[in-house]
């Protein structure tokens, strides 16, 4: 393997575990402050949201890595912006928030083409806004910290909480299914 590839898979690597650490946390979060089970299942947002009890969505975190294998895949050609440069990871994340969150292009709620194309309320448009943050400022910091302090010690830690999420996940999904059946 060449060091240009080992690069690439060491840039992939920390997006995905950084992807799916702040994810999970920041959904975590989000279910208890905002109450996400009770607002998805009713009103206008159970048109379009699963309910949280939907088995998929218990398995959500563990999906995620497809996510953020997509997201290294896209970051890949100009991560040395965001890896090398000054304030790289601060733009990162403003480029996230500009083209995840307010410019999508699809009618999200939240973004701009929300407010103008969906029925949806101020408030349930703009519910969404502190995970979203609470995520950016979370996949930064873990990636900020994965390249500023290129320690062992902080990789193992990684792959164990990764290891972790990816168990709860899948067995929140079994509970999930195990729920449904009875």
């Amino acid at each position: 393997m060449t060091s240009q590839n080992k690069e690439n898979f060491k840039f992939a690597w920390r997006v995905v575990a950084a992807h799916v650490i702040a994810y999970f946390i920041a959904g975590i979060f989000a279910m208890q402050v905002f109450n996400y089970a009770e607002l998805f299942s009713s009103g206008t947002m159970s048109l379009f949201m699963k309910p949280a009890t939907d088995p998929i969505v218990a398995l959500g975190p563990c999906l995620q890595i497809i996510r953020g294998l997509i997201m290294a895949l896209v970051l890949l050609p100009v991560r040395k912006t965001f890896t090398e440069e000054r304030y790289g990871f601060l733009k990162l994340g403003l480029l996230i928030f500009g083209l995840s969150v307010l410019s999508t292009f699809a009618a999200a709620f939240g973004s701009v083409d929300g407010f103008i194309y969906t029925k949806l309320s101020v408030m349930e448009q703009i519910v969404g806004y502190p995970e979203a943050i609470l995520w950016i400022f979370l996949f930064i910091s873990i990636l900020w910290v994965l390249y500023k302090f290129e320690k062992k010690t902080i990789s193992v830690i990684v792959i164990f909480l990764m290891i972790l999420m990816v168990l709860m996940s899948t067995a929140g999904y079994v509970y999930a299914l195990q729920i449904m059946k009875s």
